[in-house]
């Protein structure tokens, strides 16, 4: 692999895989817009119009990173940082296709 995913903070669990995310919510627009270091990593920054309450932020998130790599929205969950700015999210499935997935999705940004 090569390019900006060696860059990006990206585990791999037995169910798939686990992505940093830096989430700005209350923003114009849903969007992905690439990688950005933060305290010596890199992660994914994304932003969401939704409001950081009552988890809405988490959930348009969770919404937006399955419409962004074309899975469906229950494959993929805030599983750490649910108040931070900074949140580990779970995507499921095959850890090695949903990181080439990613890179590529990274490439067409």
């Amino acid at each position: 692999m090569d390019g900006p995913l060696l860059k990006l903070n990206l585990r791999q669990t037995p169910t798939g895989l686990i992505v940093a995310v830096r989430l700005t919510p209350k923003a114009a627009r849903d969007a992905i817009e690439g990688l950005e270091a933060f305290d010596g990593d890199t992660v994914l920054k994304a932003r969401v119009r939704a409001l950081p309450e009552a988890g809405r932020a988490n959930a348009a998130l969770e919404k937006l990173i399955a419409k962004w790599l074309g899975l469906p929205q229950s494959a993929v969950s805030v599983v750490q940082g649910g108040k931070s700015r900074i949140k580990q999210v779970a995507v499921e499935g095959n850890g090695v296709a949903l990181s080439a997935l990613i890179c590529s999705k990274l490439a067409e940004l």
